[in-house]
């Protein structure tokens, strides 16, 4: 599983001209799965992105979390993070997780995250063409690839 954490100060994603997903301060994340990808990487990741001090405190460091701050989130569907681009310039999607399993597992990732922040979640449409806006503050982005903890 990957993700990229984009700390923002607003985020929105629309589906054919239909704003489906909407954030002020917050995250932005976008998300990507495989095959391989089991619970115990949804936990994983859940908790890294929770518990992750990538926002302000009161002398500007970065010390606070998403839950700390009370800030939203925007998970949205991302299969290209897991594009190979080893041969030739059109990438390949075979490391995509199949998308009745990437489904489910966005589906149960975003139900973990929404439990331990205690937020709903907003969100992108599985599968669908959107177009995301956001301001990303910072600019603060981190990516996590549940394959590589250490």
């Amino acid at each position: 599983m990957r993700a990229i954490v984009q700390r923002v100060t607003s985020a929105s994603v629309k589906v054919e001209d239909i704003l489906i997903g909407e954030i002020g301060n917050g995250l932005l994340i976008f998300l990507g799965i495989e095959n391989s990808d089991n619970i115990d990487d949804i936990e994983w990741l859940s908790k890294k992105i929770s518990r992750l001090r990538i926002f302000g405190d009161e002398k500007g460091a970065m010390n606070k979390s998403i839950i700390d701050i009370d800030g939203n989130v925007l998970v949205v569907s991302q299969f290209t993070l897991y594009a190979s681009t080893k041969k030739g310039n059109r990438p390949s999607f075979k490391n995509s997780g199949e998308p009745i399993y990437a489904k489910a597992m966005y589906e149960k990732f975003i139900c973990v995250l929404s439990g331990l922040i205690d937020k709903k979640i907003q969100i992108g449409k599985f599968g669908a063409n959107m177009q995301i806006e956001s301001l990303n503050d910072g600019p603060v982005t981190i990516i996590f690839d549940t394959k590589k903890k250490e």
